[in-house]
């Protein structure tokens, strides 16, 4: 199992230097390849393999332009190719979009792989530079001088700031003991979830607390890189914020439940309402949804995602009575059928934490159409195209 370690690193004028020259070397490597590749698929129809590329570089390195690639470890050059690479196989794969352009402005990275670094006794020394990085190793339950990474990354926020993180492979930890409950989860913007439990997590809306930070200048104003470095340090107290927020509650649903459940939201189209998009984006919800994936199969937990056209709200979680129409501006509603009070939200939280259970029982990985049955004159439609995340139990 892969971890990482990410610390805040504090490199010396000379190796600030390196890395900063390796950083724009990993960009115009990623970016002239890219051109490359865009050309020879669009005008030629030629795909371009991995070798290829390598042996690209090999060439621009002999070339009076680009001769200053050499003056750079080559394996954070290599890895950007590999990175490309598996950034296209995505891409004709259906799982990400088309990979864009580098630039200066943004979050620099390099990688480097055991053979561009060494680690001795917690001292961490890296290519191309003649003294240690000096970092700041905050993770008290393991010890920094028995690391031994496979990759470290260093990077640069638009901020400033840098830092180094250790990507370590690890034994997979034992399953934390079993909790008896499994809970359904209902994520929102007014609360950004709410649980089978009656639990209302209220949204912390980090960004919009933050926004009168995000200062404008004109283009070309003396203090505009003033201003782009204000507005860099805000986003990243707003992103740091909202991680925490994210890796708190989502821990705090795995020590709780053996399974838990949730909706399969379609976030990509959510934010192309215009009105919907800074909020829905602010709130996590893909992020929170990754950290439960994993998390949940580190404890030996099962996360259930059931089908986002799952009627949960327009659903009696009592007798299964559906109703016709449930506008969004409908807080609480009484179902016709037993006469039982809802809050919408509680309400949708029991019903996909039923549908779930269902899901639960059949075979982990199953993505049949199973339906949630429910006693009552009228019954509500089965989760269609529900998905199982489960991880089962070690023996």
């Amino acid at each position: 199992m892969r971890t990482a370690y990410k610390c805040r690193a504090y490199p010396d004028p000379e190796q600030a230097a390196v890395f900063s020259r390796t950083f724009g070397c990993v960009r115009l490597v990623w970016n002239k390849t890219l051109t490359e590749r865009h050309t020879a698929y669009h005008q030629r129809g030629q795909k371009t393999s991995y070798k290829q590329t390598d042996a690209a570089l090999t060439g621009w390195k002999k070339t009076e332009d680009l001769a200053f690639l050499s003056e750079v470890s080559s394996v954070p050059l290599q890895q950007t190719l590999r990175h490309q690479h598996a950034a296209f196989a995505n891409f004709f794969a259906g799982r990400a979009k088309y990979p864009r352009f580098k630039n200066r402005n943004s979050r620099q990275t390099a990688h480097y792989t055991r053979s561009a670094f060494r680690m001795n006794n917690g001292e961490l020394s890296m290519a191309k530079t003649a003294t240690p990085l000096r970092f700041v190793w905050s993770f008290d339950d393991v010890e920094v001088s028995t690391l031994n990474p496979t990759m470290v990354v260093i990077s640069r926020d638009p901020d400033g700031r840098w830092y180094v993180t250790f990507a370590i492979d690890t034994d997979a930890p034992d399953p934390i003991d079993e909790a008896g409950h499994a809970i359904g989860v209902d994520l929102g913007i007014k609360d950004f979830a709410v649980t089978s439990d009656g639990e209302r997590i209220a949204n912390p809306r980090h960004l919009e607390r933050k926004a009168r930070n995000l200062a404008r200048c004109q283009r070309g104003s003396m203090n505009r890189r003033k201003a782009k470095t204000k507005v860099a340090r805000a986003h990243r107290k707003v992103r740091n914020a909202r991680t925490d927020f994210l890796h708190r509650t989502s821990t705090n649903l795995v020590r709780r439940a053996d399974t838990i459940v949730i909706e399969d939201l379609a976030v990509t189209n959510m934010v192309k309402n215009r009105r919907l998009a800074r909020v829905i984006s602010d709130a996590g919800w893909g992020e929170f949804r990754r950290q439960l994936e994993y998390k949940a199969e580190r404890a030996g937990r099962t996360l259930v995602v059931i089908d986002r056209w799952y009627p949960s709200s327009k659903t009696c979680s009592v007798c299964g009575y559906l109703l016709a129409e449930l506008s969004l501006s409908t807080r609480h509603w009484t179902c016709p059928g037993c006469r039982t009070r809802h809050d919408r939200d509680i309400n949708a939280a029991k019903n996909i934490v039923a549908a779930g259970r269902a899901v639960a029982r059949q075979t982990p990985g199953d993505a049949c159409g199973a339906g949630v049955r429910r006693q009552g004159s009228s019954l509500p439609q089965p989760a269609l195209k529900q998905e199982t995340r489960a991880v089962r139990r070690p023996a």
